[in-house]
Order: C-alpha cells, then sequence, then structure tokens
C-alpha cells in the first residue's frame, strides 16, 4: 500500500513539474542585437530630486544615443555592470555623445536608498526612479539588470539583459557601430 501511494505522489509530482516548470535565474546576459518595434514610451519618472522627466519626450533627441540601465539597490550585478559603465563613461561621451540613464526599480519602501547609493558611488549620469516598473513593463523587460540602447528616434537599437564582466564592451561594441553608420565621416577619421 505504502508503495502505491509513494508511486501516485511520484507521478503527481512529475505531471505537475511538466505542467509548471521552474525557471532557475542566471546572471548570463542575453542580448537582441535590434528590437525594431520597441521605442521609448511616453511616460513619466521622477529623477532623485522629484523632478518629473517624459521619458519620450526628452530621450529622443537629434544625434544622440540613450544607454538606459534598469536596476535596484539590492542587485549586485546590476551595481557592478554601472561601476564598470562608470569608468569609461567619460570616454564614451566623448567619442560618441551617448547619454547614460540609470533607471531604479527599486519599490516605493527601498527607493529612499537610491540617492544615498549614486552619491556613495559618485555616479555622474542621470537617474530616474521606476518604482512601479512602468517604463520596465512598456519595454518588456524580465529581470534586472536590463540595459537598452535607444537611438535618437527613441527606438531600441540594442539590449541585453543580465550581466557579465565584459558586458559592456558588447554595448560600446553596439554604440560603435550605430555611431559609425550614423556618422560615416567620423567613423573615418578615428
Amino acid at each position: 500500500m505504502i508503495f502505491f501511494r509513494l508511486a501516485a505522489f511520484a507521478l503527481l509530482f512529475i505531471g505537475f513539474a511538466t505542467i509548471n516548470p521552474v525557471k532557475a535565474q542566471t546572471t548570463q546576459a542575453t542580448e537582441t542585437p535590434t528590437a525594431a518595434a520597441n521605442q521609448l514610451p511616453n511616460i513619466e519618472l521622477a529623477n532623485t530630486d522629484g523632478q518629473k522627466v517624459n521619458i519620450a519626450q526628452n530621450y529622443a533627441q537629434p544625434g544622440r544615443l540613450t544607454i538606459f540601465s534598469f536596476w535596484a539597490t539590492w542587485c549586485a550585478p546590476c551595481k557592478k555592470e554601472l561601476r564598470n559603465i562608470a569608468e569609461v563613461y567619460d570616454d564614451w561621451q566623448t567619442d560618441y555623445g551617448v547619454k547614460l540613464v540609470a533607471v531604479s526599480t527599486d519599490d516605493a519602501r527601498s527607493s529612499a536608498r537610491v540617492k544615498p547609493l549614486v552619491d556613495a558611488e559618485r555616479w555622474t549620469y542621470e537617474v530616474l526612479l521606476d518604482v512601479n516598473e512602468d517604463f520596465k513593463r512598456a519595454i518588456n523587460a524580465q529581470s534586472v539588470p536590463h540595459t537598452i540602447l535607444v537611438n535618437e528616434n527613441g527606438k531600441i537599437i540594442f539590449e541585453h539583459s543580465g550581466y557579465v564582466e565584459g558586458d559592456e564592451d558588447h554595448l560600446e561594441e553596439a554604440i560603435k557601430a550605430y555611431h559609425e553608420t550614423a556618422n560615416p565621416d567620423k567613423a573615418t577619421e578615428k
């Protein structure tokens, strides 16, 4: 009798696992070279000073690429990525005219930790608060870290999820490739 109960339980467990598989979270980055249909959403987020910023209006600017890095204060890979980008950000601004916007997905309870962390890290880029994850949801980002590169028309031209050491190099390659395509005269000068 015990054998039949164990067998029934095992079959039930296997059936449940087949119907509802558990997905493991990884830190390996996945990239999408072109997210053709994705545009910046027409939503507003607050910056760390409480001022509202319209995403579509403020970041689709002629001649400028914008990086949006979605992160959270509790996310170690997110902070590692932003620290590594901080090391090369001045060069990226000079070489490519790129702007970085760090979008915190910390909720209302933990968003008070964002500004002190940003100040302690001495990050010079703009930080926005996506406490309800409206922006993150609008671009269909499933987790953090998640990084997108947006052209002057507000079109997402590159994105990746997760972070492993060196992902900032792939991001720079995407920036450089777009910059060379958009500015062929400047590309030959380098």
